[in-house]
């Protein structure tokens, strides 16, 4: 894109505060800090009259400068939207924030909370539509790739030993990011009725994805197609068994050789994302169904759906001594389980959030115990704060992704308040989200620029204020 760099370069200049509020329930000042008008890099009407409208109902200063600065904080700094690209049809590419490169996880889930609005925002329904279509176009590049450059731009990882070319920014397989395009296709459907997005270049990512998740169950070849190494110094960067990874059964799971943090698996059947991938399968087939009247492709997706389904009932689940049956987080096929969480979604956490599983599935609700206490190695607990973390990075780093989870998944009104204060509370007085804190020390922190969990943090103040929890809010 023309003045890719130039733009990319602007968008850091939230960091200069616009203007100072009072917040006068603790005297702290705290400060709106987007970029000025001319700098941001879209703007969605329908997205600046909620943000007002918020903004007029929360009476704590500081939470609704945080709103302010965070819900479009994806629109305001990482969104390069061409209305008409080559093909005539709107294309956007979303960069993670400090990271210029698209993630297909990251990109789906910045753009989902302003899905709500598409059908009181045209520009804003293109540009969805445009991150649709060029993750479809990403799909078909490489299923096994994670992160993408806008075009053959090479990068820091074309060295690594797997199948890289020069549209690839990273190729961690990830089951996720074939999930989470489906998701976001599937609500985008179901919302604003479009169906110009399944088109040719739909059902060619629908193969992939089905062949993809066919190689990874292992069921015959115990290696499969995809093999990764990386000459680095963090153990999870790479995989073990010479770039195959960890051993599995082919029981009728999919492996998922990293985590949706790009870690490394330990055991390669990644419990959360098969049961994201049940989902998303479903949400394939119906589309297919009812918008391309294709039954094959559907039953295909069904299929696979019903086998990974039963796969999850009869390996995902494991006693605990303390709080009985468990989704564990990892598990081989062989008998062996990983029990803890990571805080990255999908995640056992954020199971019913993605709508993966029932809120009050029984089996949730005991996992969900587990992975909020001292029994997940994970899970960080200190005087500023607690939440969990993961390898990613390292002892004492607590996600707010993880608190907003736990907010998102609660129906206890004293939790989602203690969740939405501790996010206040840890954020360094930026104003903004980080991607991780220290649980002892919030003013240490890592990414100040990380839009996922910036827009995160608005879609759920959004989602409370829904739930009739505004006076909640104004109670912090």
């Amino acid at each position: 894109m023309n003045n890719y760099l130039i733009a990319a370069v602007l968008a850091v200049l939230p960091c200069v505060p616009a203007r100072a509020l009072e917040c006068p329930a603790d005297n702290v000042a705290v400060t709106g800090k987007r970029p000025p008008v001319a700098e941001r890099l879209f703007r969605s009407e329908a997205v600046e009259r909620q943000v007002n409208k918020v903004k007029s109902l929360l009476k704590n200063a500081k939470l609704a400068a945080m709103f302010e600065n965070c819900f479009p904080n994806t629109l305001d700094t990482t969104v390069f939207f061409t209305p008409e690209a080559e093909d005539g049809k709107p294309d956007t590419f979303v960069i993670t924030g400090d990271i210029h490169a698209m993630w297909l996880r990251d990109s789906a889930a910045q753009v989902w909370p302003y899905l709500q609005f598409v059908n009181e925002d045209s520009a804003l329904k293109d540009m969805i539509a445009g991150t649709i279509r060029r993750q479809l176009k990403c799909i078909v590049i490489d299923p096994y790739a994670n992160a993408f450059n806008d075009g053959p731009k090479g990068g820091e990882w074309q060295s690594d030993f797997t199948r890289m070319v020069p549209e690839v920014y990273e190729r961690k397989w990830e089951i996720d990011s074939l999930c989470y395009p489906v998701r976001l296709a599937y609500e985008y459907w179901k919302r604003s009725g479009d169906t110009s997005v399944f088109d040719e270049r739909w059902l060619e990512a629908v193969d992939l994805i089905l062949d993809t998740f066919r190689a990874q169950q292992r069921k015959e070849d115990p290696k499969g197609p995809y093999r990764f190494l990386r000459k680095t110094d963090r153990a999870l960067d790479t995989l073990n068994n010479v770039g195959w990874g960890a051993p599995v059964s082919g029981c009728g799971l999919i492996v998922s050789c990293f985590r949706p943090s790009d870690d490394a698996t330990t055991l390669q059947y990644l419990v959360p994302s098969n049961f994201f991938a049940v989902t998303s399968l479903r949400k394939m087939s119906e589309i297919l169904k009812s918008v391309n009247a294709d039954n094959g492709r559907a039953e295909a997706c069904e299929s696979l759906a019903d086998e990974v389904e039963n796969a999850l009932r009869e390996y995902a689940v494991c006693d605990h001594p303390e709080y009985g049956k468990v989704y564990a987080y990892e598990v081989d096929g062989f008998g062996n389980r990983l029990l803890m969480d990571d805080a990255n979604v999908p995640s056992l956490l954020a199971m019913p959030y993605l709508g993966d599983v029932d809120l009050d599935d029984p089996v949730y609700q005991n996992t969900r115990r587990l992975v909020w206490s001292k029994s997940n190695p994970y899970f960080f607990s200190g005087k500023d704060g607690e939440g969990i973390g993961g390898p990613h990075v390292g002892y004492s780093m607590a996600w707010p992704m993880s608190i907003m989870m736990k907010a998102f998944t609660s129906t206890d009104d004293s939790e989602i308040a203690q969740c939405v204060r501790m996010l206040m509370e840890t954020d360094a007085g930026t104003g903004f989200m980080h991607e991780s804190f220290d649980v002892n020390d919030s003013e240490n922190y890592t990414r100040s620029w990380f839009a996922w969990q910036n827009t995160l943090f608005g879609e759920l103040i959004l989602k409370l204020i829904s739930d009739g929890k505004l006076d909640l809010l104004n109670s912090l």
